[in-house]
């Protein structure tokens, strides 16, 4: 949910591959100089070391971000680019990276690489990841939905819908235990979740108690259909969709899970995807029965969010899903 360009995976002893070339230090006489610079930033300990660079040339702020603050340091060994939070520990930044490094194994669609997550000394945590530099647009509709429906397919977990750690969702918590049951997964741990926190912040026990009985109701939109735990990118809007310099699709800033593929579009409403995106995504994860059905489904976890994060002007679009659900379910 964040605008601010590159994300990465955590690998907590990976480093940057060694890049043909460049200098390295042949000698220690500077090094007394450069240990005590390191010793209480462990972005530049990193980037000194593991990353392989010997001089950072410039640090520059990345705006953009409304949660994390973003930089991009140009060294001699490449670009790296590094988002810090001062009031929350490493465990968002794990789940980011977690979900990118997911996603870049699956080898299907360009997504920033993670290098190393860690606290702050002063309190608070960053995620180093690769700088992609981008292009002037966000590339080619067809390629992206052709590139995220190969991630969908190929990106499978065996234990069932959830991820190995909760993330975030915005700044909100998403809980992602595992379950071997889509439609109970969803309807606790996303619509439930998400339903209980707008009564607890905003006392709203109308859209509550509305959205539980669609909870409870929801079973048959799923008729016939064959759902498989695909990974996603889980927060999948335009802020979140780039391209490279030669113009091939990257996708930033996940909320990664497993979950039913048709999630993924849940954010669709702020995305721009269009007909040839569609047409190229289900030429590779064919379109199921019930699928119109079901996306305003998938937009209401959405709306519930931007509602709990952003106050009440999204509560009507949530609040409309939910009483069409349920006259449409005559629940």
């Amino acid at each position: 949910m964040t605008m601010a360009g590159h994300v990465a995976l955590i690998s907590f002893s990976s480093s940057l591959p060694s890049l043909p070339g460049l200098p390295r230090l042949s000698s220690t006489k500077h090094r007394p100089l450069i240990m005590a610079a390191m010793s209480d930033d462990p972005v530049r300990k990193w980037i000194l070391t593991d990353g392989n660079a010997t001089e950072i040339i410039r640090i520059s702020p990345i705006g953009g971000g409304c949660i994390n603050r973003a930089s991009r340091y140009d060294t001699d060994a490449g670009s790296f680019f590094v988002k810090t939070n001062r009031s929350i520990g490493p465990s968002m930044f794990e789940g980011e990276a977690l979900g990118l490094g997911a996603m870049f194994n699956t080898g299907s669609i360009r997504v920033p690489k993670p290098f190393k997550v860690g606290p702050l000394p002063t309190g608070g945590s960053y995620i180093i990841m690769e700088f992609i530099d981008f292009g002037l647009s966000r590339g080619n509709q067809s390629d992206l939905g052709r590139k995220l429906a190969e991630m969908h397919k190929t990106g499978k977990s065996e234990k069932g819908f959830g991820f190995e750690v909760d993330n975030t969702i915005g700044s909100t918590p998403q809980i992602n235990t595992w379950s071997s049951d889509w439609i109970q997964f969803y309807g606790e741990h996303r619509l439930g979740y998400q339903l209980q926190l707008a009564r607890d912040r905003y006392g709203d026990s109308t859209i509550y108690e509305k959205g539980q009985r669609l909870v409870k109701s929801m079973g048959p939109l799923f008729d016939n259909v064959v759902i498989e735990p695909c990974l996603l990118h889980g927060d999948l809007w335009s802020g979140n969709i780039s391209s490279d310099k030669k113009g091939e699709p990257v996708i930033l800033d996940p909320a990664c899970y497993y979950g039913h593929n048709e999630a993924e579009f849940g954010m669709s409403w702020c995305a721009g995807f269009g007909g040839s995106f569609y047409s190229s995504y289900f030429e590779v994860m064919p379109k199921q029965p019930g699928f119109e059905q079901r996306k305003d489904l998938y937009m209401l976890y959405h709306y519930l969010n931007h509602y709990n994060l952003f106050g009440s002007g999204y509560r009507s679009s949530a609040m409309s899903i939910i009483d069409d659900y349920l006259r449409m379910l005559k629940a």
